[in-house]
């Protein structure tokens, strides 16, 4: 079996590593192809993870390559974790929305859109290769923020390659839930015995059920949460807010209730969070070249993303041995929730064997976040638009659209901004 990795030059790789080693006598893969356009980070990544590997008996190989096609030829799964532009684009995309007085982040807002008009036609691009090269029915497994709009635009432009979008926030939020139930109730429930239920965008979700053993404790979680947030300080949340909503939401709402709070929070720098991240990745990969490192580093948490290896892999264990496993991911809904539109890309739960990844029926959110999300889909289809077509009166209409987005009066001067920034990435508007 043969496995690509697109951006396999990524600090995250490593931990990748271990998640196919961790279940090799499951998921029989024979050939670990690791690709990248940055040689020198290939490299590094690309011998410590063969030394990962030797280390554990050589159950696979590791082959490193420059040569998207090479990569893909071939492939039962291609998987994306690619920074189009590398982290310098991700400082700049947070740096421009902090000087036009809008949220600065790589994944929603001004920065969120620049990112995707650079990457989807990237994504693309691969979803044509795998088209052309890759075995029939191989899956695309991307983890390419934004994944949500990444995907979208997938379903839209490359409907007949198999793809879903991947993320670490919904199993992270999973365990944090177990670990606090099983600390309150002296149990050892494991991850496997337990469900989150979600639904919404990616990094636009709201999470209403968990289940043990098929049985819902959601009243009992948010009675913990409440309770937890009203002895704490400085809240994440509003006890109120947990209590009316009577869900919980993503770590990324906080972007949309609580502007404010994260505008003056980023006033506050250097350093934002790529220029924190380019420290913490420039110890890694010392880490990375000590010639008798056969094990990822500890301050490799550090760099984000914590359980990519368990989602990534297990995602890929689960549809080749047609597991049908729950996982919450990033997918074409087609109708599982009713009333919506049934082309829209959701992350939502969705069981996972070979015939695919199959949406699971559930009822819509409530009007209290059913207003924002589907401002934040129009931004979506709008901006997937401009990408791939370099529409820039998408563009501009998708800068309008968004929650986050600048006033009216300011909307061509941002964009101005955005696509003069990342000229070098952007050669569709400027053609």
């Amino acid at each position: 079996m043969k496995v690509a990795v697109i951006g396999g030059g990524s600090s995250y790789t490593p931990e990748l590593i271990n998640g196919f080693l961790a279940r090799i006598d499951s998921f029989p893969l024979t050939e670990l192809w690791l690709m990248d356009i940055l040689p020198e980070r290939l490299e590094v990544v690309g011998t410590f993870a063969r030394r990962m590997v030797a280390a554990q008996g050589a159950p696979f190989r590791v082959h490193l390559t420059t040569d998207q096609r090479t990569a893909v030829q071939d492939a039962d799964y291609v998987t994306t974790q690619l920074r189009v532009g590398g982290m310098g684009a991700r400082r700049e995309d947070e740096y421009l929305g902090r000087r036009h007085g809008l949220i600065g982040q790589e994944t929603t807002g001004v920065g969120g859109m620049a990112k995707a008009l650079r990457t989807i036609p990237v994504i693309l691009n691969i979803a044509a290769d795998m088209r052309a090269w890759a075995n029939p029915g191989a899956l695309l497994v991307n983890f390419t923020n934004p994944a949500g709009l990444v995907t979208e635009a997938l379903a839209r432009y490359a409907p007949d390659v198999p793809a879903v979008g991947v993320c670490n926030a919904p199993i992270t939020t999973q365990i944090n839930i177990l670990n606090a139930v099983n600390k309150e109730q002296h149990t050892a429930i494991t991850l496997e015995r337990t469900q989150l239920k979600t639904l919404g965008l990616n990094h636009l979700t709201w999470h209403r059920g968990f289940t043990i053993d098929g049985e819902d404790i959601w009243p009992r979680v948010i009675e913990m949460m409440v309770k937890q947030l009203r002895d704490t300080p400085q809240p994440l949340w509003a006890p109120e807010l947990i209590a009316s909503l009577h869900m919980i939401p993503n770590y990324y709402l906080q972007y949309f209730y609580n502007t404010g709070q994260k505008l003056a929070e980023q006033e506050k720098w250097p350093p934002s969070r790529a220029e924190q991240v380019m420290a913490i990745e420039e110890k890694l990969f010392a880490h990375y070249a000590e010639p008798d490192r056969s094990e990822p580093p500890a301050g490799l948490m550090e760099r984000g993303g914590a359980y990519y290896s368990t989602v990534a892999t297990q995602l890929l264990n689960a549809h080749y041995n047609d597991l049908q496993e729950a996982h919450v991911v990033n997918v074409r809904h087609g109708g599982a929730v009713p009333g919506w539109p049934e082309e829209w890309v959701l992350e939502m739960p969705c069981i996972v064997g070979q015939e695919g990844i199959m949406p699971i029926a559930t009822e819509p959110l409530p009007p209290a976040c059913l207003g924002l999300l589907n401002a934040v889909k129009q931004y979506e289809i709008l901006t997937v638009e401009a990408a791939v077509h370099g529409n820039r009166q998408a563009a501009y209409q998708a800068l309008l659209a968004h929650p986050l987005g600048p006033d009216a009066s300011q909307v061509t001067a941002v964009l101005d901004d955005l696509l003069t920034t990342h000229q070098a990435y952007l050669s569709q508007f400027w053609a």
